[in-house]
């Protein structure tokens, strides 16, 4: 019996194993990102130096991250066991349904492609290969959809964070090691999240937003296939618990070793800091999704100097670090700070990791992305800007945090503040709910980008049999995007548990939620305002996933949380014999599980894109050996010119259309086909139907591919999948294709 009793002593706890479990991944990723991005700079992305580097940086930045981790309070067995059950069936499912989308139509493809060369070649940019066409040519046109043409070379579209890690599965299985990656980041991504939440709200409702959040359509759809969001949630609320455990570290530090666990409380924010700033090498929109973690580590900062100076007085540097006020201290920070007292020391480490993570994703993007960045200028440099007033304002406002001290404690001492910030709250959501009444958000083409964009929404309209006007966005349709997917209920509970956080906020309390309600905040606001993607569904839901959506089911719960409690302590006896823990968090499982359950069943059990894979390795298996391929059709060219690159590992280029049409003039044809014959290889012709090069040659069908795309809905929740084919025919020209 005592060995039994010893052994349950030295068993992790559910609270502890919960903790670690959901922190880890967020820290492994950043590992590998920190440790991967300066070999892809180098040209040395390749497994040999990329998988010891990357095990290393993951496991220092485990040793800090995890490093005296406190546990989750209150988490039970069975707490922790349902919500590695929610990521485990996350994970299963989406692996069973899992999209196959390699040809370039939207962004998934192109991650996909873009790992695809990351994985085989280990180096950007993408070389031309002109040698295999016979040197330059005026027809000659190595850029496609998602891929640009920079500065003598090709560059992809997006930050090369998402591709660094797919490319993890291509070397391990190939393509088909590399489809099945993005449902894996898919149950981290419900682990992290529900290690938040955990940590925010309790167990018990970690357990019940773990399965809310992982049918959630949105979650499911980019689960399934190459999207950025998915591993930037992760970083995202893994910064945040990593932040939290740090906080609770520094307040556990008062103990017996102060400045040894201080230490590791640094260390961890530090950590945190460096897990927010690579969110950006993951997504460009990350810049400011982390811009309230700057101004917070700000804040740190100045109230560290506060403290500072009020700490000279006698006795309350002492009673600073016994985490007590000294009898007959002064008050040294103002009323709204002392829920944090004693958290400044954790802002200049959150800084420099912040600065530093965030740093290594602009130059990466800087030199890796830079035709990206030229296309999204126009949100850019609006962005930048914005980001560089704010550092430079929270410099000011640390700077000057003693003088400031005073007036903000005779500010947060206004007894109808807290309400008022309260009332903010529910009338910003208020007025997203009542937007479609009162505007209709349209954007007139003036540039090529936005001409595409507009015949994009024309045609989309038509197939939903709305009125054609390609002016449409539908942005003012975005908090009902938001309640299609978590469910009305969800909304509601998150406004009113938002507002009382707030409210708590101000009064002192509650500190521990200030910066995830900074970032979900911001980011829900910001969103919501100008969503900024083609507003067809379920393509556009893909902007709720980073933060609304995991942010309004945290919020929701901890709003069944604040319902329980007011039951609790002001309820009626009657009422408290109703209104009991089991009976509520039935009730929460109703109203957060089933609406998003019931929208996601139309398109859960239907995965897109299945085939594709079949088809393009044998369209790769039949071309010739020492081919040189030649795409001589508009679409075909957009889906497949770095796919052949890529996947076939064939030289590809497209030959220049005639303006108004969809094909090349045919002595360009004839003129290219020649030169490669010179340069001693094949030349291979591909279009989409046969009649496209009859004139060339005897055409072969080398794809027929039947499969399902996603719907493109405008005014209501997708309920189902479209048909899609695609059909590839190649010729060689005055050559034997047996």
């Amino acid at each position: 019996m005592g060995t039994g009793l010893l052994d349950r002593a030295r068993r992790p706890s559910a609270g502890r194993v919960l903790a670690v479990a959901s922190a880890a991944p967020a820290l492994i990723l950043a590992g590998w990102l920190a440790a991967g991005l300066p070999l892809l700079l180098l040209g040395w992305f390749r497994p040999l130096a990329a998988v010891p580097l990357g095990l290393a940086a993951a496991g220092l930045l485990c040793r800090y991250g995890l490093r005296r981790l406190p546990e989750v309070p209150a988490a039970s067995r069975w707490q922790a066991a349902a919500v590695v059950a929610a990521a485990l069936g996350s994970a299963i499912f989406n692996l069973v349904f899992h999209g196959e989308q390699l040809i370039v139509r939207r962004d998934p493809a192109t991650y996909t492609q873009y790992a695809v060369w990351l994985a085989t070649r280990g180096s950007l940019p993408i070389p031309y290969g002109e040698a295999a066409f016979g040197g330059p040519d005026p027809a000659l046109r190595f850029d496609s959809v998602g891929f640009y043409d920079h500065d003598g070379a090709v560059v992809p579209q997006f930050m090369p964070g998402p591709p660094m890690v797919h490319a993890i599965g291509h070397w391990l299985g190939g393509l088909p090691g590399l489809l099945p990656v993005p449902p894996v980041l898919g149950a981290l991504a419900v682990l992290v999240f529900a290690g938040t939440v955990a940590r925010l709200a309790g167990g018990r409702w970690a357990a019940l937003a773990a399965p809310a959040f992982a049918v959630s359509l949105p979650i499911l759809y980019t689960s399934r296939t190459a999207f950025s969001e998915i591993p930037s949630l992760i970083l995202l609320f893994g910064g945040m618990s990593l932040l939290l455990d740090a906080r609770a570290r520094l307040r556990a530090a008062r103990e017996a070793a102060p400045g040894t666990a201080a230490g590791d409380a640094g260390a961890g924010a530090a950590v945190a800091g460096l897990v927010f700033g690579l969110a950006v090498l993951v997504r460009i929109d990350g810049l400011r999704d982390v811009l309230p973690v700057l101004v917070y580590a700000g804040a740190l900062v100045a109230l560290r100097r506060v403290e500072g100076r009020a700490g000279t007085a006698p006795g309350v540097r002492e009673a600073e670090e016994s985490g007590v006020r000294g009898a007959g201290a002064p008050d040294a920070s103002p009323p709204e700070a002392s829920g944090v007292r004693g958290d400044g020391r954790l802002g200049a480490p959150l800084l420099a990791g912040l600065l530093a993570g965030a740093g290594l994703s602009l130059l990466a993007a800087v030199l890796l992305a830079a035709p990206y960045l030229d296309y999204l200028s126009g949100s850019l440099v609006p962005l930048l800007a914005v980001c560089a007033a704010v550092l430079l304002l929270t410099a000011i406002a640390a700077a000057l945090a003693p003088r400031l001290a005073d007036p903000l404690r005779r500010l947060a001492r206004i007894r109808w503040l807290p309400g008022l910030a309260g009332g903010a709250v529910v009338l910003v959501m208020g007025l997203f709910a009542a937007r479609p009444l009162l505007q209709t958000v349209t954007r007139h083409a003036t540039t090529p980008e936005d001409l595409l964009t507009s015949d994009f929404i024309e045609k989309t309209q038509a197939a939903n049999g709305l009125p054609v006007d390609g002016s449409r966005l539908y942005y003012e349709d975005a908090l009902h995007w938001v309640a299609w997917y978590i469910g009305p209920a969800a909304v509601v509970l998150a406004t009113v548990a938002g507002a009382v956080l707030v409210r708590g906020l101000i009064r002192g309390t509650a500190s521990e939620w200030l910066l995830p309600l900074m970032i979900i905040g911001w980011t829900t606001v910001t969103t919501l305002y100008r969503p900024a993607i083609t507003p067809d569904h379920p393509f556009a839901a893909r902007r709720l996933v980073p933060v609304i959506i995991p942010g309004l089911v945290l919020l929701a719960v901890r709003g069944l949380r604040w319902i329980g409690e007011k039951a609790e302590n002001r309820a009626p006896a009657r009422l408290r014999r109703v209104a009991t823990p089991a009976r509520l968090t039935a009730l929460g499982a109703a109203l957060l599980l089933v609406p998003p359950a019931v929208t996601s069943i139309g398109t859960a059990f239907t995965p897109v894109g299945r085939g594709e894979r079949a088809a393009v390795e044998a369209m790769c298996a039949a071309l010739p050996q020492n081919a040189s391929v030649l795409l001589a059709e508009r679409v075909t060219a957009d889906r497949l010119t770095q796919l052949v690159r890529g996947v076939c590992g064939v030289p590809a280029a497209r030959v220049a259309v005639v303006p108004g049409t969809s094909l090349p003039a045919p002595a360009d044809v004839t003129r290219l086909t020649g030169r490669v014959r010179a340069a001693g290889r094949v030349p291979v012709l591909l279009a989409a139907e046969p009649g496209q090069l009859a004139p060339y040659g005897t055409p072969v069908q080398v794809m027929t591919l039947r499969t399902r795309q996603d719907e493109r809905s405008l005014v209501k929740a997708p309920d189902g999948t479209w048909s899609l084919s695609v059909n590839v025919w190649m010729a060689v020209p005055g050559g034997d294709l047996a």
